[in-house]
């Protein structure tokens, strides 16, 4: 990875451990990379009404939006425990690529998705985790 990539892997770890997981105990972290270096993380919000839980990534992009971010994503990285399952790089989940596509296409760009495993980190731009993606230019 390059210094960029480790910087925001290791801020996605750091969010991670800030996740509110009681019930699955599954702790994701991300953090997106905006153009103008800044670095804007998540963690998951799990609740007892299960359908109510939050997803690190769409944490993050509704702290991206409350600061005023219309658009600017250049990069994001998720992470997940390194104690549960196999290791592998986790992506995120349907919902949240399309969360995280809104932001990139209202500044019109496709960012490098980093999918963090324990040994590997996988490198997807957007447009290949959320083919033909629905978005804000469809609405006008």
């Amino acid at each position: 990875m390059n210094e960029t990539e480790t910087k925001l892997v290791a801020a996605a770890r750091k969010a991670a451990q800030e996740a509110y997981a009681p019930y699955s105990e599954y702790q994701v972290g991300s953090a997106l990379l905006f153009d103008d270096g800044a670095i804007i993380t998540g963690s998951n919000v799990e609740n007892a009404s299960y359908g109510l839980s939050l997803c690190a990534e769409t944490v993050a992009v509704s702290r991206a939006f409350g600061e005023g971010r219309r658009g600017g994503l250049e990069m994001v990285a998720v992470v997940g425990p390194m104690d549960k399952g196999d290791g592998a790089p986790i992506t995120p989940c349907g919902r949240c690529r399309q969360i995280l596509n809104e932001i990139a296409q209202l500044g019109g760009t496709d960012p490098v998705v980093l999918c963090v495993g324990n040994e590997e980190v996988r490198r997807v731009l957007l447009s290949e985790l959320l083919p033909h993606a629905f978005g804000p230019a469809h609405l006008t």
